[in-house]
């Protein structure tokens, strides 16, 4: 089924994570109401969790088709960055059951929330608990991930075919926060997508780019790249 099964908490995080689940009015809601009394009462109890279930599976899916034609997605170990309620990685994981997914993810919801530029990544509209609940309710076994908390777990250390920050990394905080750590854990081989509004700046840290979209519609104006094999 082109859905995935969300409880009202992961209901109000996904609308808090991907603005794009909203449509207009809601968005007229959430601006007449606050974004206080929207993201903590209005999105948890005034969704239906059956309708955004369906438009985020949707959402998820068109940024796999932005991907499909450059990546080799079969049997690969895979890190995400910020990857929310790991929704992009579970439709992967419907097409590709043989991965291993790390994710990397902060633990907590800000108060207030915000999707500008945060210099120092401090900002998090996440819960651990319900994103292995997610994963695990939408077809991932527990024995094809791990989760780790950015604030205090150790990260892992080996080497990862691909790693995923969408919307996150470079649109939301400096890619720098994580260049010395993935150094550590890539090869020449591994690719490295996210998504930035400065894809020049990369030709002097990668030595391959290569643009896979083009962002119009977003605030930040920005574009999609796929990184390889950074430059000593």
């Amino acid at each position: 089924m082109n859905t995935f099964h969300l409880n009202r908490e992961m209901v109000r995080l996904v609308i808090l994570q991907r603005i794009e689940l909203l449509s207009l009015f809601t968005k007229k809601i959430r601006k007449l109401f606050g974004r206080y009394i929207f993201g903590n009462i209005i999105a948890k109890y005034f969704f239906n969790s059956g309708e955004i279930g369906k438009k985020y599976f949707y959402i998820m899916e068109e940024e796999f088709n932005t991907i499909k034609d450059h990546v080799n997605f079969d049997n690969k170990k895979i890190l995400a960055i910020g990857g929310g309620m790991g929704g992009f990685e579970s439709f992967l994981n419907k097409k590709f059951n043989n991965n291993f997914y790390s994710f990397v993810e902060k633990n907590f919801i800000s108060k207030k929330v915000k999707y500008g530029w945060d210099n120092e990544n401090k900002e998090a509209y996440n819960n651990l608990d319900l994103l292995k609940i997610f994963l695990l309710n939408n077809e991932m076994k527990e024995s094809q991930f791990e989760i780790f908390d950015y604030d205090k777990d150790n990260l892992p250390i080996k080497n990862f075919d691909l790693i995923i920050s969408l919307f996150s990394l470079d649109y939301h905080y400096d890619f720098n926060i994580y260049i010395e750590y993935f150094k550590k854990v890539s090869t020449k081989e591994t690719k490295i997508i996210f998504d930035t509004i400065r894809p020049d700046h990369y030709l002097k840290v990668f030595k391959n780019i290569k643009i896979l979209k083009n962002n119009e519609n977003t605030i930040h104006k920005s574009k999609r790249i796929m990184c390889s094999e950074f430059i000593k």
